[in-house]
């Protein structure tokens, strides 16, 4: 029986068996991780550099593209090396780490999801007031209370999960080090505290939910008695990419912790596990670009103008 003193590292669940296979999920993890680079580093270029996207809602746009490079850095990395060097080892150090930045980028993720659906809720439902809801004060107090949040609820789960006494192996069922797979190697009743925590981020988790949906409702209440198509249009454009990324969110991460046990498998795990932390830091951008005119505008001034600096030389 191994414990959590003897534990060095643990053993990721590989992507595949085979040496072709695995060269495969390389190749095909690195071209999504570097389109999930460009996209995410183009959104923090052009908000950085552009005067007239320096707004509230663009500026917890850059906070949202940054903790989409972070939460992807954190999990696909190790697994494009693992496969590409065809081990399946992490160090405890490094499976602690891993845990601690998911779960601060993940959390901080949705507290700032939730922000911008407040912004969005201001912007439309209460433009008057919006120069005094949200301004530059305020909205720098509000991203640093997504980050702290999430930073206090990475230290409570990181801390509570490797105190708990490992007997059952070393192997996580997992690509990256999740929770629900780590407690599953503990022989103690410990984890209860634990499973308690995830319930209570759960339930943070919800609340916020539930904030998202009645701001939308607001929303989408105003909107719908706005008188021409134009302002309609305009309104929608600028709250359909955050409700199309609250959904990808929400529906993958749904999926991943509260499918039945009847169909779990691990490589069905490892399919789900994809789709809800590699997925949406790389689509976030795509779906941003796609709906918003003014951040494609911003990126194809910088383009343009990138390329015409590099003719010049």
């Amino acid at each position: 029986m191994a414990n959590s003193s003897s534990v060095r590292e643990f053993l990721l669940l590989a992507f595949a068996d085979t040496r072709e296979l695995q060269l495969l999920h390389f190749a095909l993890f690195l071209g999504i991780y570097l389109a999930a680079l460009l996209g995410n580093g183009l959104i923090l270029t052009a908000v950085a550099c552009h005067h007239r996207l320096h707004t509230p809602m663009y500026f917890f746009l850059l906070n949202l593209a940054l903790l989409d490079l972070g939460s992807i850095s954190t999990t696909l990395p190790k697994a494009m090396a693992n496969s590409l060097w065809e081990t399946r080892a992490i160090s405890y150090q490094g499976c602690a780490a891993q845990v601690f930045f998911f779960v601060l980028l993940f959390g901080s993720e949705y507290y700032l999801l939730t922000i911008m659906a407040y912004d969005r809720y201001v912007t439309i439902c209460k433009p008057l007031h919006y120069g005094s809801l949200l301004g530059s004060r305020a909205c720098a107090q509000m991203a640093a209370a997504a980050w702290g949040s999430g930073f206090l609820n990475a230290v409570l789960h990181t801390a509570n999960t490797f105190s708990l006494p490992l007997c059952q192996g070393n192997a996580v069922d997992q690509f990256f080090c999740e929770i629900p797979q780590i407690l599953k190697l503990s022989c103690s009743d410990a984890y209860l505290r634990e499973a308690g925590l995830v319930v209570f981020s759960v339930s943070v988790l919800f609340g916020c939910s539930v904030f998202i949906v009645i701001s939308y409702i607001q929303i989408f209440r105003v909107v719908l008695r706005v008188p021409s198509e134009q302002g309609q249009h305009k309104a929608f454009s600028t709250c359909l990419p955050h409700l199309a990324v609250v959904s990808l969110f929400i529906s993958t991460a749904m999926f991943a912790y509260l499918k039945p046990s009847s169909i779990s498998s691990p490589y069905l795990d490892l399919v789900v596990a994809v789709l809800y932390s590699v997925v949406p830091p790389a689509v976030n951008p795509l779906i941003y670009r796609m709906r918003n005119q003014e951040l494609r505008d911003a990126m194809r001034t910088m383009v343009e103008y990138t390329i015409l600096q590099r003719i010049r030389l």
